[in-house]
């Protein structure tokens, strides 16, 4: 055939598409949420920004509404923006709005396997076991909270040896934190200077930057053709293999001097459950499914509390009237002679608002976790196909400038009444709502007040940097937001 004929059925066969997708998108109308026409193949890829989603999608929401539709690559997402919608997805209608969407980066990754990305009798079965044998081993209790008290001494002894010098405090916050996980999931805490322990949590590090790669990205569009590109989104890849090769070593140790009788953690109650049901053919209790969710315990219980830690020092090297405050209320509760403690936080408004307001204003996951609707669900007026992916986006509810004035600013005082009180909040959704609400919640709000809290009893944050040139806005991202590196020095009080 000629080339001139070739070219010609190309362009018809592009022109088809399109009119396709218009045909699709009108055909809808009053029946799915709108949104922009999407392309074959690319869908709306170019109505959003692969470096920021959110800001595109915010915009999108000032055109279509609280509820539309976009695409991403061949996958149809619903976006609900601003509290109400969210609020009346995730718990008004739990049950239909509590499915895991899967975006093809995670995809990858996990498999559909574990707590957070697993669907249907297996997420049920997965959850509803990880909490029970989580609060077996303390998660809640006064015995993790002493578990916490010593990992605080731990870390300000450590920052102590720093001896007033500057130094990036990514990897201490990173192991302070892993270490409270670890000791549930593991039955151990890690030295701060294990080397496969540091190997570990350099990987996720790494990973936590790749995240902002182009490719990375540009994957969730395209993952048939990324798939075979050359970049970092492969090294990714290597690196949560190698965290499950760590993980795999740790479980077949606990195989290996397993009493049934006597359980030392998480691991062992899995591996029992395991036998339990070893005749089960159908059992969701497997090797795989036991990697999958301890991987999934120690991402969650590592990554979001001490990046939020590291985001909050920084916050209050920028503000330090803040820290003085805050230094005061410690001074006054606790003194500078014993551990605090979670009975101390009900004392300490000024405290509580300021952590409150360091998990709204850094919006760790904008876009939230996918979700996905279970069945066909009618909402608000519009039908929603089952298996749709839902975005109900997080930063909509803890940026909404009618509950928070001024949302783009850090003010402690969006969490406190007129006289001092602490304020709650229905819009503070940082662990997101509803059914799949972040099984760990209770521990990262333990984890933040006291360690945060220990830090600032012995220490005054003193930046490397004149405090205006300080940059607290985070690394623009369309996944998780993080601070911007940066160097502090602690000094003693």
């Amino acid at each position: 055939m000629e080339p001139l004929g070739m070219t010609t059925i190309f362009l018809m066969t592009c022109f088809s598409c399109l009119l396709f997708s218009a045909w699709r998108s009108k055909s809808r109308t009053g029946k799915q949420p709108p949104g922009p026409i999407a392309l074959p193949f690319i869908g709306s890829m170019f109505h959003l920004n692969p470096r920021n989603v959110p800001e595109s999608l915010e915009k999108l929401s000032k055109k279509y509404g609280p509820v539309f539709t976009v695409r991403l690559g061949p996958k149809e997402v619903v976006v609900l923006y601003g509290y109400d919608v969210v609020k009346e997805a995730l718990i008004d209608q739990a049950d239909e709005f509590s499915g895991r969407g899967t975006l093809p980066l995670f995809d990858k990754f996990f498999q559909g396997t574990g707590i957070v990305n697993s669907n249907g009798e297996t997420w049920k079965q997965l959850r509803r076991f990880a909490l029970t044998t989580l609060r077996d081993f303390g998660m809640g209790k006064k015995s993790i909270e002493d578990r916490i008290q010593e990992e605080a001494h731990f870390l300000v002894e450590r920052i102590k040896n720093t001896r007033e010098r500057p130094f990036r405090p990514d990897s201490f916050l990173v192991h302070a934190v892993s270490n409270i996980i670890c000791s549930i999931v593991f039955g151990d805490r890690f030295d701060y200077e294990d080397k496969k322990f540091l190997t570990l949590i350099e990987l996720l590090d790494e990973n936590n930057r790749i995240q902002n790669a182009i490719q990375t990205l540009l994957y969730n569009f395209m993952p048939r053709i990324l798939d075979h590109v050359p970049g970092p989104h492969h090294k990714m890849a290597q690196n949560i293999d190698a965290v499950y090769k760590f993980i795999s070593e740790i479980v077949t140790a606990h195989q290996k001097s397993l009493d049934p009788t006597c359980p030392r953690d998480f691991t062992d109650a899995f591996l029992i459950k395991m036998e339990q049901e070893k005749g089960n053919a159908r059992s969701e209790f497997t090797p795989e499914t036991l990697t999958r969710t301890t991987l999934d315990l120690f991402l969650a219980g590592t990554g979001t509390t001490s990046v939020t830690l590291r985001y909050g020092l920084l916050i209050l090297l920028k503000y330090p009237e803040i820290e003085e405050k805050v230094h005061k209320e410690i001074d006054h509760v606790i003194g500078r002679d014993r551990s605090p403690c979670m009975a101390d936080r009900s004392q300490m408004p000024y405290t509580d608002a300021v952590i409150h307001e360091i998990q709204r204003f850094m919006d760790f996951l904008p876009l939230n976790v996918p979700h996905a609707v279970t069945k066909d669900t009618k909402f608000r007026d519009y039908l929603i196909p089952k298996g749709t992916m839902i975005f109900p986006m997080l930063r909509s509810v803890l940026h909404d400038n009618k509950e928070f004035p001024n949302p783009e600013q850090f003010d402690p005082g969006h969490f406190l009444n007129a006289n001092g009180t602490f304020r709650k909040s229905n819009y503070f959704m940082p662990f997101s709502a509803g059914k799949r609400i972040c099984a760990g919640e209770g521990l990262a709000r333990m984890e933040l007040f006291i360690f945060l809290t220990a830090i600032l009893q012995n220490f005054t944050l003193k930046p490397v940097i004149d405090r205006k040139d300080i940059d607290i806005s985070p690394i623009i991202s369309s996944f998780a937001n993080m601070p911007k590196p940066y160097e502090i020095s602690f000094l003693p009080r």
